[in-house]
């Protein structure tokens, strides 16, 4: 017979105001912008507050945490891009259509018409950001009916409209086809019959199998150099990738001053008919009554968690400032090793908070703009007892390569040695791995003729 006992345990819960706290930081400037529109439209008790006479500051009167910036021609400062007064904000953005519809009026000049035309637009719909063909020809040729060699003329054709080597399938594909005006050429030769060997840099063995001179391929291999190995590379480009610093960071008066670049988000209140109706909440019935005190509940939380944010930001970017001062005092490839444990001990926060603050977010300095995950790298002992950052590794590591002598690159033996006579002993798999995240090929893959 199942015995019945009891146990006394301990559980964290996530209480619902926590969970909308944590949803909200990891969002960027552009997502809580929609974010703050859904919630509006689904919770009648929200409105965007409009100030009242009383509320609007004086024009000589300023915000203690507002930014003076001086009106200076040759300062930069960021655009406010929710301000419908910036003219320049309201270009048109070119997106992944603009480019794909050109391509599909290009047709015009084509023999395409009828179903051929309509796949050779199921193809351009089909292009990656690279302008690669990402889809299956064979997929594409199901939909119509038909097989994967009736529709490869209607791909030629495609792939030699402009820019030339679109909807390509893969590099040599892409390659040959901006050589398709000259296929008796050495280039043409090399890219359709030794492209691996290419690839791969074994110009002994090209030019063995070839039969040419040192100077004829070398001029070949630069013919080939100067192709386009992605030709819808900044062409086909959607609105996300618009970068929006999260955050604004400028020193005045010697003292750091950190905004949140959310001025022109809508600022919510609780409506106040709403709170009138709640207070005579006698004259309503049970179910109204409920559903107002839960979506009054949800909009205070809403708003709460809003301002919780813009603190959290500011605290986690106050002290990344301080445990980096090398960098704002203008030494920008100067980085302190730090972690997100570091930022998460200074301000007193878990560690998940502060990793939510910093994923995908940017801050504007006058040095530039920078992702807040820049910041963070690990740290090596060197001989003398001093800690140095990776990045400083690896940035004393790409300038050994691009010194190097390029017909007899180094292999990561002679890396190692290196950076070891720059003060920085490192192991070889550790060169590997930073060659690696830099990506950087081999020695021999690194070798010019």
């Amino acid at each position: 017979m199942p015995r019945l006992e009891q146990k006394l345990t301990q559980k964290q819960v996530l209480t619902p105001q926590q969970i909308l706290q944590a949803s909200l930081l990891q969002l960027n400037t552009i997502n809580l912008e929609q974010k703050i529109l859904d919630e509006l439209e689904s919770n009648p008790v929200l409105e965007p507050a409009e100030p009242t006479p009383e509320e609007t500051p004086k024009e000589e009167e300023k915000p203690e945490d507002t930014l003076d910036i001086p009106d200076d021609d040759d300062e930069y400062e960021p655009a406010n891009i929710y301000d419908n007064s910036q003219p320049e904000w309201n270009l048109p953005i070119p997106d992944q259509q603009d480019f794909v519809e050109g391509l599909v009026k290009q047709l015009d000049l084509t023999d395409l018409t009828g179903e051929d035309r309509l796949i050779a637009e199921e193809i351009l719909w089909n292009l990656d950001d690279r302008g690669y063909l990402v889809t299956e020809l064979v997929l594409i040729a199901d939909r119509f009916g038909k097989t994967e060699e009736e529709i490869l003329p209607i791909l030629r054709v495609v792939q030699h409209l402009d820019p030339p080597g679109i909807a390509a399938r893969n590099l040599q594909e892409c390659l040959q086809i901006q050589l398709d005006d000259q296929p008796d050429s050495l280039a043409y030769r090399i890219v359709s019959h030794h492209f691996d060997d290419f690839v791969n840099k074994r110009f002994e063995v090209i030019q063995k199998r070839v039969g040419c001179t040192k100077e004829e391929l070398a001029e070949a291999i630069d013919v080939i150099s100067h192709l386009n190995p992605r030709p819808g590379e900044g062409r086909i480009f959607t609105r996300d990738e618009l970068v929006v610093p999260d955050l604004i960071v400028r020193e005045q008066d010697g003292e750091w001053l950190i905004q949140t670049n959310d001025g022109g988000l809508p600022e919510l209140r609780i409506s106040h008919d709403y709170l009138e109706m709640m207070e005579a909440k006698a004259k309503l019935p049970v179910e109204a009554q409920r559903y107002l005190k839960r979506k009054l509940d949800s909009g205070h939380w809403f708003i709460q968690a809003i301002r919780q944010r813009r603190e959290t930001m500011k605290a986690v970017m106050k002290a990344i400032i301080d445990r980096q001062p090398e960098f704002f005092a203008g030494n920008i490839h100067k980085l302190r090793p730090m972690k997100l444990q570091d930022i998460a001990d200074d301000i007193g926060m878990d560690i998940s908070t502060v990793s939510r603050s910093t994923r995908g977010k940017y801050v504007d300095t006058v040095f530039g703009v920078f992702e807040l995950k820049s910041f963070f790298t690990e740290g090596m002992a060197r001989e003398d007892g001093s800690m140095v950052s990776t990045h400083q590794i690896k940035r004393a590591l790409k300038e050994i390569i691009d010194r190097e002598d390029k017909h007899h690159p180094l292999n990561d033996e002679k890396l190692v040695e290196e950076l070891k006579a720059r003060g920085y002993s490192v192991a070889r798999r550790t060169v590997a791995k930073y060659r690696e995240q830099m990506n950087i090929p081999v020695a021999r893959l690194r070798r010019q003729l």
